[in-house]
């Protein structure tokens, strides 16, 4: 920050000031004095709006002199939120002012006539005050003028006041120097711990008890504000009334007063500075402090004795009354801020958060982008881009980080470091940040270096981030790793950085300035200027250095490499806050020297101009300045008018040369000072006046090649009127131009002006008013219409547009943002076949599950396999298989149809996948994962019905594929071996063979395993043994234990005990029975084999129909001639004569004739009977 005296206000016959108080809010200055001087003041800045800031010349709108005192007046205090003025003399005279019709008067009077008023304090809502006396007498009151509560504190003498920033607690100051504190009632609650005073033994009198409420947020969230002033200069600054380590100062003055500035970052001290060993004359002084203890300036006030100050409501001002006079100071802070890439950068903090808010404000466009960081050490611009110093997380675990953004305020790349930033600064390629005692390098990436193609990487980018300590000589060579660090400090720590492309510059507290030369980072020169470094900048060519100490003197270095002279220039300023040298010339630098900007070339000023204004950029001998101060008023909402564009003289000296004089007295002016700022705007005058020999030979001498071929193009037309609409046009002003083309009835060149312009609106009125256009244009502005709709997303508007220019590429992409797939499906049928659009639209409706679109477009397109892929996908295998037969497409099917069957056996969904093996014409695949299914069912003990179920559908599937192979067989003029032959030749493995050989038999075990058991139930006995002797041919099928169980159950109740002996030693022997099971079994034979002998009571036998031999009527088999006979489904017994036998067409199975005439379902397939 930066401090200066502004202005000075004589009070009237050298009346002597004693108090001053500043409204924040309304802004008006209220003043007492000896005899009962009591005035109120109010300065206002001027009305012509021309200048704005600090730099506008204030007047004194308001000047009153408010009577009613009669002796020196003690105590003033404003009530800002009622508009109310306090004050108290030296006899103990209080009075309330209020405000009525733009004049102070009298509202309430009090005097006790006991004691003199010490303080009085309004809270931070203006609802109470509270008065005390010194004789230890305390009031406090209401705004309007009740009493609250009174007391007398005994054996005290107090000298002033203080309230709690929510209220509750009172704060009284004693004569003594102790601070006791009181909660809003008037009880004793505590003293407060004073540490500031060790060491002292003189009784010290508190000048100033101040605790600052918070309303406009912390600087951070545990910085102090409760403030005690003492007279001998000691201040103790605390975060509570019970910190118990506390902010202590010795400020070496005699204090006066002393303030919070209007948000708490700066704490105002002012006393008398009295040199004791020099004997110098003493002197009025004001110390500026953090609330951390920092000094940041001090500032010297002329006069004999300095009584009090006051804030101004921004605290951009600060009132001093010094003897019979009021002083103004500004301030000048310094904000964090940057510009680069028409976008200023600044940061700023809400009262009700703790992070730091950056915003990016684009002035050109008028964006603004806003990120937040938990804090912002320091922040610097360079080219394009922005580096940020943030702190990351808390007190306790702290780390550092810089963040690289562009103007939109995006990271473009970021590096974690251990040090704390304290500085930093940039240049193109590069990031300098520095702590007390290191700094640091680092070469940053950006988004252009990352892309560079085709050319040699960036250098910067393969070099390593060093680290370097401050006290070390550098000669080029590596030094710290990026993330080590030297552990020794440094006396002299650094305070300030300044870079280019060629040297760095640090800066420490004794005025040592180092010289670095670059990208070696080597150490070449050493410089001191004798004062603490606080601003400093280098000259477009790395040739002069500038410095502006704390004290606002502003030094200036030569750089010319010479150790041993000291490099200082004589020229000096004073009182400077900021400066920029130009871009684009080495001895052109503008400086804010207090409320004035001065523009030097070759260290000649120019007259100043009245600004407050931070210089952002100094280029083409323009300079532009942001108003900081009212952008941050109202930082979420900063307008243009905050940003100033100011000209150097000699540019406006050769404007009114031109305007005013003439072409060639300006180009005398401008060979004696060249620019090339000013050879351009010779020559865009020369152009205004078709003076194209002067325009060509100024555009060649600053450089402009656009320019020059510009003038050529005017030197080959003859048309004077057309020359002067190609210089409108280049002016940009483009409806003259087109008014010049008309005129001369040159409707084609308005055409192409509005066409190179975009502007396609125009350019279709155009072609529509006249005779000149023809069909092409007509559709070329209706397409690019067209596009300027799409580009705003206003698909409908952009729809008719197409349709009338027949962009049917443009009407496909319209139709699908607004999702109208009706039309798209009309718009299919005019595109002609093969055409590439057809497939986008395909995908168009696949995506949304509209197959029969989908494939009519691939097919149109001929892209069957692609198709066939929509087809799968939506899961309308039907027609995928008839889209792959009728286009020759088996490989592409069968392979989809494995991946998708996989996906859902993969699912555990085995129904839909056997269910998409039918659909797909894979019967063979369906019928073993219905084989499987139909083995874990018999595992888990399911239903027998449902079991068969499952083998019937299984064997119908194999049935199924049999017959495909007839067919292709049939097709091929095949006969039956070799439709078998196809079968094993067609991929099948074994595992299928296998399926295919025993189709029915899992079915045929659980048909007759339900009919045995119905038999049983229904008292057959001999035929269900009979049934169940044919189950053991099936012990690869159904479960053992079930087949002898049933079998022993059914022959015992035949009585054919024979058979019932050797199921039961069949189930005996069975190797998965647990112990128990097979003891209930030798138990139960047991019980049953002591009654009845292990003989079968009767045989019934029949003759074989092949060999004539009497075989027992059960057997399915002749043990002589080995003929296998036929099991009957309907009744479980052998059919030995086939003659009388009845077979199913569907699954072949054969039953007796007898049997199956009143059936008319086959009772194995459950399929119809045909008569």
């Amino acid at each position: 920050m930066f401090i200066y005296l502004s202005k000075k206000i004589a009070i009237p016959n050298n009346t002597k000031l004693k108090c001053i108080g500043w409204n924040k809010d309304q802004g008006y200055i209220a003043c007492g004095g000896d005899d009962g001087l009591l005035k109120v003041l109010k300065l206002e800045a001027g009305r012509d709006g021309k200048v704005k800031g600090l730099a506008a010349p204030s007047n004194l709108s308001m000047n009153q002199t408010l009577e009613g005192h009669n002796g020196q007046i003690q105590v003033v205090g404003w009530n800002e939120s009622h508009q109310k003025l306090t004050s108290s003399d030296q006899y103990g005279l209080i009075i309330v002012w209020m405000l009525y019709k733009g004049s102070w008067y009298e509202e309430m009077i009090n005097n006790r006539n006991k004691s003199v008023v010490k303080g009085m304090a309004w809270n931070a809502d203006g609802q109470k005050i509270c008065i005390v006396y010194e004789d230890g007498a305390v009031i406090v009151g209401s705004v309007d003028g009740n009493r609250i509560w009174g007391k007398e504190l005994k054996n005290v003498m107090l000298s002033g006041v203080c309230w709690s920033p929510d209220s509750r607690l009172l704060l009284f100051s004693m004569a003594t120097g102790e601070i006791h504190i009181y909660d809003g009632m008037g009880s004793f609650v505590s003293k407060m711990n004073i540490q500031c005073l060790t060491n002292t033994s003189q009784v010290a009198r508190i000048i100033s008890l101040q605790w600052y409420d918070g309303k406009h947020g912390l600087v951070e969230l545990d910085a102090p504000s409760l403030m005690v002033c003492y007279e001998n200069g000691r201040v103790q600054i605390m975060k509570s009334e019970s910190d118990e380590n506390p902010v202590l100062l010795d400020t070496g003055l005699t204090t006066v007063g002393c303030q919070w500035n209007h948000d708490g970052s700066i704490l105002a001290i002012a006393g008398v500075l009295s040199d004791t060993t020099s004997h110098e004359k003493e002197a009025n002084v004001v110390q500026f402090y953090s609330p951390f203890g920092e000094l940041l300036r001090t500032l010297k006030v002329p006069g004999r004795q300095i009584s009090a100050c006051a804030w101004e409501g921004g605290s951009l001002r600060i009132a001093l009354a010094v003897d019979s006079f009021i002083y103004f100071a500004n301030i000048r802070p310094d904000y964090k801020w940057a510009y680069f890439a028409n976008t200023v950068v600044y940061t700023y903090s809400k009262p009700d958060k703790t992070e730091t808010d950056i915003t990016f404000w684009n002035n050109r466009t008028g964006e603004k982008n806003t990120r937040h960081v938990n804090r912002l050490n320091a922040i610097s611009s360079s080219s394009d881009h922005c580096v940020l110093a943030i702190t990351l997380g808390d007190d306790h675990d702290q780390s550092y980080s810089l963040t690289l953004c562009n103007a939109l305020g995006t990271t473009v790349d970021t590096k974690l470091i251990s040090m704390e930033p304290s500085s930093v600064c940039m240049t193109p390629t590069t990031v300098f940040a520095a702590s007390k005692d290191h700094f640091y390098v680092w070469y940053f990436r950006t988004a252009q270096t990352w892309t560079q193609v085709g050319s040699k990487p960036n250098r910067s980018a393969n070099r390593k981030e060093q680290v370097y300590h401050v006290d070390d000589t550098p000669t080029g060579g590596v030094g710290l790793n990026g993330n080590t660090y030297s552990s020794k400090a440094t006396n002299d720590p650094i305070c300030s950085l300044a870079a280019s492309e060629k040297i760095l510059l640090i800066g420490r507290e004794s005025g040592l300035i180092q010289l670095y030369s670059l990208p070696s980072i080597t150490l070449t020169n050493r410089y001191n200027v004798n004062t603490k470094p606080y601003k400093m900048a280098i000259n477009s060519n790395s040739t002069t250095v500038s410095v502006i100490g704390v004290t606002g003197l502003l030094l200036f270095i030569k750089l010319d490499g010479s150790s041993s002279d000291s490099g200082l220039m004589k020229m000096e300023r004073k009182d400077v806050w900021d400066m920029k040298w130009a871009d684009d010339n080495p001895d052109l630098f503008a400086m804010m020297e207090k409320t004035r900007m001065y523009i030097f070339r070759n260290m000649e000023p120019e007259e100043p101009i009245l600004s407050a204004g931070y210089i952002c950029s100094f280029k083409d001998l323009e300079i532009r300045a942001a108003l900081l101060d009212e952008i941050l008023r109202d930082p979420e909402n900063p307008i243009d008018d905050y940003i100033l564009d100011l000209e150097v003289k000699s540019l406006r000296d050769t404007r009114d040369l031109l305007e005013k004089v003439g072409m060639k007295d300006a180009m005398s002016f401008i060979d004696e000072n060249p620019h090339p700022r000013l050879w351009r705007l010779l020559a865009e005058a020369a152009i205004e006046q078709l003076d194209l020999t002067t325009a060509e030979s100024a555009y060649v001498r600053c450089k402009d090649y656009p320019g020059i071929q510009f003038v050529k193009k005017l030197q080959n037309i003859q048309d004077t009127k057309i020359q002067k609409a190609e210089v409108a046009a280049w002016f940009s002003r483009y409806d003259d131009a087109e008014k010049i083309f008309m005129d001369v009835d040159r409707r084609d060149l308005a055409i192409s002006l509005r066409k190179r312009l975009g502007d396609w609106f125009r350019v279709l009125q155009l072609v529509k008013t006249g005779s000149g256009g023809n069909d092409s244009e007509m559709e070329e502005a209706w397409n690019n219409i067209g596009e300027y709709f799409v580009e705003r997303h206003n698909y409908d508007e952009a729809v008719q547009f197409f349709e009338k220019s027949r962009n049917v590429t443009r009407l496909v992409q319209c139709y699908h943002a607004l999702e109208d797939f009706s039309s798209l499906e009309n718009v299919m049928d005019d595109i002609q076949p093969n055409d590439p659009l057809l497939s986008k639209m395909g995908n168009m409706f696949a995506a949304v599950g509209m197959g029969k679109q989908a494939v009519e477009a691939f097919v149109k397109a001929n892209n069957v396999p692609e198709a066939v892929n929509t087809c799968i996908h939506l899961n309308q295998w039907h027609e995928a298989v008839e889209l792959a037969t009728k286009f020759n497409q088996p490989t592409q099917i069968s392979s989809l149809l494995a991946k998708y069957a996989q996906h859902l056996l993969d699912e555990n969904k085995i129904i839909q996948a056997i269910e998409l093996y039918r659909k797909a014409n894979h019967f063979l695949e369906a019928a073993r994962l219905l084989n499987d299914l139909a083995k874990e069912e018999t595992l888990k003990r399911s239903s027998p019905l449902r079991i068969k179920k499952l083998y019937v559908l299984s064997a119908f599937m194999v049935d199924e594929h049999l017959g495909s192979l007839r067919r292709i067989d049939k097709e091929k003029k095949g006969n039956r071996s070799s439709a078998l032959m196809g079968l094993m030749g067609d991929g099948t493995s074994l595992g299928q063979t296998l399926v295919v050989d025993e189709a029915w038999r899992g079915a045929e075990a659980f048909h007759f395993f339900m009919l045995c058991q119905r038999q049983l139930y229904e008292g057959f006995v001999d035929a269900a043994m009979k049934t169940a002797l044919n189950l053991r041919d099936y012990e690869d099928v159904l479960n053992a234990e079930d087949i002898y169980s049933i079998l022993a159950l059914a022959s015992c109740a035949n009585r054919a005990f024979g058979t019932c002996s050797k199921a039961f030693i069949k189930l005996e022997s069975l190797e998965e029975l647990t112990n128990e099971q097979r003891e209930a079994y030798q138990e139960l034979a047991m019980d049953i084999f002591i009654k009845q002998a292990p003989k079968d009571s009767r045989s019934n036998r029949s003759e074989c129909a092949s060999c004539e031999t009497m075989i027992p009527d059960w057997l399915n088999a002749c043990p002589s001639c080995q003929t296998k006979f036929p099991i009957c489904i309907v009744t479980g017994r052998p059919i030995m004569d086939l003659t009388s036998a009845w077979q199913c067409e569907n699954c072949k199975h054969r039953a007796y004739e007898q049997e199956i005439t009143m059936r008319q379902n086959c009772p194995l397939c459950h399929l119809p009977i045909a008569l």
